[in-house]
């Protein structure tokens, strides 16, 4: 019997341990051979740490403008309409809409709705977003109003330059894309 707390101390174990002890110490006199070798090596020279030039920056004339300046980023607004008074009349107060920062041919119906009466176009920019149209708004980088919306079609008036100078009004379509 034995104690709690005590470790049973069989004669198996006891020859188990009496046997694995010795295979702990091994030779080790051909890694101490190798270590003594690499020690008795002459010690060579470390070459010095380059000396690094101080750099001087290039101030390019002319360009002062900060880059993180947002009217860098902003979209230049297409060439206001100079033409005859009376020719076209186009409101630059008012605030632009998203789909006018697209090109009209980039831009492309995939489907319609009716809501109250009035109908809409789904309408797919050029980085797969969609927008909801309906007559009266505008897209495209012409001025191009939407004056009516069928369910093959979306139907606009664009402000474009004319022969003359001056600028005109022009019907324009997106079709429906399949």
């Amino acid at each position: 019997m034995t104690r709690s707390g005590s470790f049973p101390w069989s004669p198996f174990f006891l020859v188990v341990l009496a046997l694995a002890l010795p295979g702990c110490q091994g030779d080790t006199s051909d890694l101490q051979r190798y270590i003594e070798q690499v020690k008795s090596r002459p010690g060579g020279d470390i070459e010095p740490i380059p000396s690094i030039q101080p750099h001087e920056p290039y101030l390019y004339p002319g360009h002062d403008r900060s880059p993180f300046d947002a009217s860098v980023i902003a979209q230049p607004l297409p060439p206001v309409p100079t033409g005859v008074p009376g020719d076209v009349d186009i409101d630059l107060d008012r605030p632009r809409e998203p789909l006018e920062d697209f090109p009209l041919d980039s831009l492309r119906m995939v489907g319609s709705l009716e809501q109250e009466g009035v109908r809409h176009a789904l309408v797919r920019t050029p980085d797969r977003t969609i927008h909801t149209v309906r007559p009266g708004d505008y897209m495209g980088q012409n001025f191009g109003r939407v004056v009516e919306i069928t369910m093959r079609e979306i139907r606009l008036m664009e402000v474009v330059p004319d022969a003359f100078g001056g600028y005109v009004e022009q019907e324009n379509s997106v079709a429906l894309s399949e």
